[in-house]
């Protein structure tokens, strides 16, 4: 359907921007500090926050300016369906992303693809995924809606393996990451609804119309891993959530500090161990690989309804607690 890699010599662009004091005013949307001009290619950057803008002119000359990041495995890349466009990995003040960013299109789509835990030698276990930078990078390349694929375990029963779980709430059991961008001043945001209600419904109805088992809402117990629950945990969990996994949190959390809109596609893959049967990888890995194809559909029917400006209860929760100074 798409071009294969390599096909059209897909650009890969570099941009790591470097400052010169000269440069026209515009104001940064995360701080709203001063943007000054960029040497290379005309981009701007924050000298207060860090945050980088690629040049307009480039970014739209390569293709670049995708409104949806799609976050998960390199099951979910699929070069059959993707139309490559690029290639880019930009500094962060956070550092880099965990992988390359792979632009192109997906049912005529533009997107922003990110392997969540790296590519190659370079692997981020869980806890270690460097999500600031990840979401921080997303931003820079002016994405608005951002898309998690990604497995789960099952708390209830009828929560089974193979279904779809677009969750609602998150239940934070985590313990040592990142959690915020806000660590040099006070930032209060609310957060009663984390996960994007516009795009739990575009999903939902394209879920609906595939005649596919699925569930709109579950509560998501995010633990930090890598390990798998005891069977206590499980038992207690399950007073609490539907399904677990290992990476919605602080993800999700970020993503509405920056203004965009967070959607979870969970499928489900065992029964944790509260059911007497044992996790392991390959369980996991192997549910995962039967479903591939389903997600892959899933977001052929979804992206084309994603609308600009399709929610604005997102932003407009950060820009109420004075996170985004910028008006939109």
């Amino acid at each position: 359907m798409g071009l294969q890699r390599g096909e059209g010599q897909a650009a890969k662009i570099e941009l790591s921007l470097y400052v010169e004091s000269r440069g026209t005013r515009m104001e940064c949307p995360i701080c709203g500090n001063e943007l000054i001009n960029a040497t290379d290619d005309g981009g701007s950057v924050c000298l207060k926050c860090g945050y980088r803008r690629p040049a307009a002119s480039r970014m739209t000359r390569e293709g670049c300016r995708p409104r949806i990041a799609i976050i998960g495995g390199t099951g979910i890349y699929n070069p059959d369906a993707f139309e490559l466009i690029a290639e880019v990995r930009p500094d962060t003040p956070y550092g880099k992303p965990s992988s390359a960013i792979t632009i192109g299109r997906i049912a005529g789509v533009e997107v922003a693809f990110l392997y969540r835990h790296g590519t190659g030698d370079e692997r981020y276990p869980p806890s270690s995924v460097p999500y600031r930078a990840n979401i921080w990078a997303l931003k820079q390349l002016g994405c608005e809606f951002v898309i998690s694929a990604c497995a789960v375990g099952s708390l209830q029963e009828d929560f089974a393996p193979g279904d779809l779980v677009i969750a609602d709430q998150f239940i934070d059991f985590t313990k040592k990451r990142d959690y915020t961008y806000f660590d040099d001043r006070i930032v209060h945001i609310s957060i009663p609804d984390p996960f994007c209600r516009y795009l739990n419904g575009v999903f939902a109805g394209a879920a609906e119309e595939m005649g596919i088992r699925y569930h709109l809402g579950g509560r998501y117990m995010c633990i930090e891993g890598p390990r798998f629950s005891t069977r206590a945990e499980s038992s207690m969990f399950r007073s609490f959530a539907d399904i677990i996994g290992m990476t919605a949190v602080p993800e999700c959390q970020l993503a509405r500090e920056l203004g965009m809109c967070y959607c979870s596609l969970a499928t489900v893959t065992d029964y944790d161990v509260w059911k007497d049967e044992p996790v392991d990888i390959e369980m996991v890995s192997r549910t995962m690989s039967e479903c591939l194809d389903k997600v892959l559909r899933l977001l052929e029917i979804g992206l084309p309804r994603i609308e600009p400006g399709g929610c604005r209860e997102c932003i407009e929760a950060v820009k109420g607690a004075g996170a985004l100074r910028r008006q939109y």
